[in-house]
């Protein structure tokens, strides 16, 4: 163990490029002991695969027990936080979370996502129609931000007018969700933005339960799997889960995949002259700079790792982008290629937490950065470096301005 390592996860510089730390952690320490996040980081491919698919020792239900700690006034301060997020089908371990994951993929499923691809093409034209002849733009701003959050609108059957208030609340919501622990009044925003959404779908529900429509809230509303059914509150919690998870993620994937390619030129050319490497692109992209920088576990049974032992009730940080960056795992991990043969990336996670969306991401990535690279043949970031999100959860730019002609 190397003693002067310290994993400063808000540190703007580790935020702008955490890779070099990552692959000290790696090599020197990799069962490292966080004093500031009070838990164990891992960054190897092999130990993050491990602990994903392995639930008997790993448990992802954090929530409760982080909530089952505060002080009573405290907790009351956020019932509706505690009444949403812990029934997030991601903060559930079996069989809770087998029963809420098979629920929802009677309806949200590879099918049905595939059944998205023309209303994706349509809406990455409607906003690149809408950038117009602007050679300034902010590409989150105008594009990455808005298509994804439209595409899971549109799916669930939200109505546009309101994207601007679900990117707030959803905003909002991240503040609890992967934020840096010092946000400013995070709980009670947070708290806030779940109680809006919440009432915002229990609304929805109730009115798609009178009268029906073609879309995933309908579904929903109306499942039935053999008698089993989503509470009213686990139908709310799903409906938030698929809304922010379905967005937020997505919109950093695009944005990471763009600013990644625009470092890359070679690669970028190589993708814009074949539009058929896409579904490579996209895999490789999302193991280059992916959008989810943490999964978080707690150890149920004692067990070690590298030489420390990790004790029931320890937490654990699993970070991906460390492990899709592991040169035990890929060869030259820091270069992008587009044709790379390795194993998978584990972006989405692994196992049976892996990302139910996961689908969705691809599609609009598929979809969305060939169409960019097709309308601009000149793209260049313009100004200041980018400030990174300061959060472990969520890997991403605040913004990202560019410059770009045809």
């Amino acid at each position: 163990m190397t003693t002067t390592l310290d994993y400063r996860p808000s540190d703007p510089a580790v935020l702008a490029d955490p890779f070099p730390l990552y692959r000290r952690m790696q090599d020197e320490d990799p069962a490292h002991w966080s004093p500031r996040l009070k838990g164990w980081v891992l960054t190897r491919y092999e130990d993050v695969k491990r602990v994903c698919l392995d639930t008997g020792v790993w448990s992802s239900d954090r929530l409760r027990p982080f909530f089952a700690s505060l002080p009573g006034a405290e907790a009351a301060r956020m019932a509706e936080l505690m009444r949403i997020l812990t029934l997030w089908m991601v903060f559930r371990d079996p069989p809770e979370h087998t029963r809420l994951r098979r629920l929802a993929s009677r309806v949200f499923n590879v099918r049905s996502i595939h059944a998205l691809r023309p209303n994706v093409e349509a809406l990455t034209a409607w906003l690149l129609d809408r950038i117009g002849a602007r050679e300034a733009f902010d590409f989150i701003g105008d594009f990455a931000g808005p298509l994804p959050a439209l595409v899971i609108m549109d799916m669930l059957g939200v109505p546009r007018a309101e994207l601007e208030r679900v990117k707030r609340l959803s905003d909002e919501m991240a503040l609890f969700i992967g934020s840096a622990r010092e946000a400013a009044g995070k709980y009670d925003r947070a708290e806030a933005a779940t109680h809006e959404m919440a009432a915002f779908f229990r609304a929805l529900i109730a009115a798609r339960r009178a009268e029906p429509r073609a879309d995933l809230l309908s579904a929903l509303a109306h499942l039935d799997d053999d008698g089993d059914r989503l509470s009213d509150d686990e139908l709310v919690a799903t409906c938030v889960l698929l809304l922010f998870a379905g967005h937020e993620t997505t919109t950093h994937h695009l944005a990471n995949g763009l600013a990644a390619l625009l470092r890359f030129p070679a690669e970028l050319e190589r993708l814009r002259a074949d539009p058929g490497l896409a579904a490579a692109a996209v895999e490789e992209l999302l193991r280059y700079d992916g959008p989810i920088g943490a999964q978080v576990r707690i150890v149920q049974r004692e067990t070690e790792l590298h030489g420390r032992a990790l004790r029931p009730g320890d937490r654990v940080f699993l970070l991906l982008n460390a492990a899709n960056r592991d040169p035990r795992a890929y060869d030259d991990p820091d270069r992008l290629d587009l044709g790379r043969n390795g194993p998978p990336h584990l972006t989405f996670g692994f196992g049976a937490h892996i990302c139910l969306g996961f689908p969705l991401a691809r599609l609009e990535g598929q979809v969305a950065l060939p169409a960019v690279l097709a309308r601009w043949h000149q793209i260049e970031p313009v100004g200041p470096p980018p400030q990174w999100l300061d959060s472990l959860v969520l890997r991403g730019m605040t913004a990202m301005p560019l410059r770009a002609r045809a």
